[in-house]
């Protein structure tokens, strides 16, 4: 089904250094967004609970999520989806909650939804996060004149739409700076043609207003990991029209039926998911932003990754449709080496966010009635705070590698590295170094020349577990967390760090 083939050095060491020439972007805060989707129990259950339920909350809003979700320093959401933006209609989601009409979410288990989380509980959760919105419009099933009021609803000082929110309890408008005008417009979202989208992006877009000093950054539909051609037509047809462009891309595989557990599974399978999301992640940005470079050769137009994680399997006995799945190490190294990954790119991606926020595939944390527990993902996103703003340190990295492929894509092997590193310097002239140790087996010695002159190692931490499969659950909440690391030191100058298998590494150079 599967094979993985590895090098025959057990004793393996790797070593980096500056890549000379090389520039250093700013790694945009925006690199750690999230994702919120009115899909299973993201929203109702996961972010919110209403304002009288008897779980603790802060006007409707979970107090030990908004905590977390604070303790990570989320800098953007994107919402109401997904697949639910282009069937949702923003009117059903505002004013008084008991009289708004309730729907059947036929995208995700044909649940019903209330509309009780609308436009002002998602914008005013933003508000008491601190964080951007990003606020996809319905191009799918929507109107154009529906786009625009809602637009004027959120961001305009007067006028009829102002009117209506002064009516439904807010005075002053709130600041929105991202909108998507669609989403996957190729499949849920429509099931359109690049052609074809390329004309309606025109057209929504257009009427997608800046008022009274809000300054939209308008986002087009953009395409599914392999489709290049959806972003080279959008280039030619919509060029500078949009500020960003987005990408989807799952690490998942499905072979007869199944994508697989998401805690139980095999050391091939595990390795495959390394190098999906590693290596074939870089070919696919590569390919996108050579495409985008073309046309756009001063990098106005930003690729967004705003849809990436894993995807496994349901949980048994969760609801169909749910998509609700446990979180193990092995999607702490996804998580590590996606991110490591992303701050590579920032010359021209400026923003990604991860499949989903609460209790939907990758998720950062896990609900259940009063009960909340940290996934492992969650721990990476919170480790890796100090390279938000920070400017990305360019490294040439020789390490050991192993080649994976499985039967849906033998034709296409790919070869990872075990070890992922990144590293920035932050504004107080501070060093972040970031790693991620894929190896199963085999601990490794990792050397990385930064040109230190000095400094001290400070907030040196290490989650990593015994089994890959290790994961954190309601009845056992701790059991994969981090923990301060004592295996780093400097030598010569350089930064030396004895990584154990199977683990992620952060520290700080001072």
């Amino acid at each position: 089904m599967m094979a993985v083939t590895v090098g025959a050095d057990a004793q393996k060491k790797t070593t980096a250094g500056i890549m000379p020439g090389a520039e250093g972007y700013t790694i945009s805060k925006e690199i750690y967004g999230q994702f919120a989707e009115h899909l299973g129990s993201c929203i109702y259950g996961g972010l919110w609970v209403g304002k009288d339920s008897p779980i603790p909350n802060t006007q409707g809003y979970r107090n030990d999520v908004l905590q977390a979700l604070r303790d990570i320093k989320v800098p953007v959401m994107r919402w109401p989806g997904g697949c639910f933006a282009d069937e949702y209609h923003w009117m059903d989601g505002v004013g008084p909650q008991e009289q708004r009409p309730r729907m059947v979410n036929n995208n995700w288990g044909g649940t019903v939804e209330d509309n009780s989380f609308g436009t002002h509980e998602f914008l005013n959760l933003c508000e008491l996060l601190g964080c951007e919105p990003y606020v996809s419009m319905n191009v799918g099933s929507g109107t154009v004149e529906e786009t625009a009021k809602w637009v004027e609803y959120m961001t305009a000082k007067d006028g009829p739409m102002a009117k209506l929110r002064k009516q439904n309890g807010r005075e002053e408008p709130w600041k929105v700076k991202y909108v998507g005008v669609g989403n996957e417009s190729w499949g849920c979202g429509g099931s359109m043609r690049i052609e074809f989208y390329s004309d309606l992006y025109r057209r929504y877009s257009t009427y997608c207003r800046d008022y009274d000093g809000n300054k939209l950054f308008k986002i087009a539909s953009g395409a599914s990991d392999y489709d290049y051609n959806w972003t080279e037509v959008a280039m030619k047809q919509i060029g500078t029209r949009m500020k960003g462009l987005s990408l989807h891309y799952y690490t998942c595989y499905t072979w007869e039926g199944s994508k697989g557990s998401a805690t139980n599974f095999s050391d091939e399978q595990y390795y495959w998911a390394v190098a999906k999301c590693g290596t074939g992640m870089k070919e696919v940005l590569d390919k996108h932003c050579d495409i985008m470079d073309r046309y756009d050769a001063k990098g106005r137009v930003k690729l967004l990754v705003d849809e990436w994680g894993t995807w496994w399997d349901e949980e048994p006995g969760s609801v169909p449709g749910h998509l609700y799945q446990q979180n193990a190490m092995r999607d702490a190294i996804v998580a590590a080496f996606s991110l490591n990954l992303f701050h590579q790119y920032t010359k021209r991606v400026s923003m990604t966010n991860i499949a989903q926020v609460a209790n939907v595939l990758q998720s950062m944390v896990l609900t259940k009635g009063d009960k909340m527990v940290l996934t492992p993902t969650y721990y990476v996103f919170k480790m890796y705070t100090p390279n938000m703003e920070a400017v990305n340190i360019p490294l040439s990295i020789q390490t050991d590698t192993f080649t994976a492929e499985n039967e849906r894509d033998k034709d296409h092997p790919r070869q990872s590295p075990y070890v992922s590193i990144s590293a920035s310097r932050s504004k107080d002239g501070s060093v972040n170094v970031n790693l991620a140790n894929a190896d199963l087996k085999d601990s490794n010695e990792v050397t990385i020349d930064l040109g230190l002159a000095g400094g001290s190692i400070q907030d040196a931490l290490v989650l990593t577990s015994a089994d890959m499969k290790d994961h954190n659950t309601f009845e056992n909440p701790f059991k994969v967390q981090p923990k301060p690391f004592s295996g780093a030191g400097i030598k010569n100058g350089k930064l030396v760090v004895k990584m154990p298998r199977l683990s992620v590494v952060t520290l700080t150079v001072r």
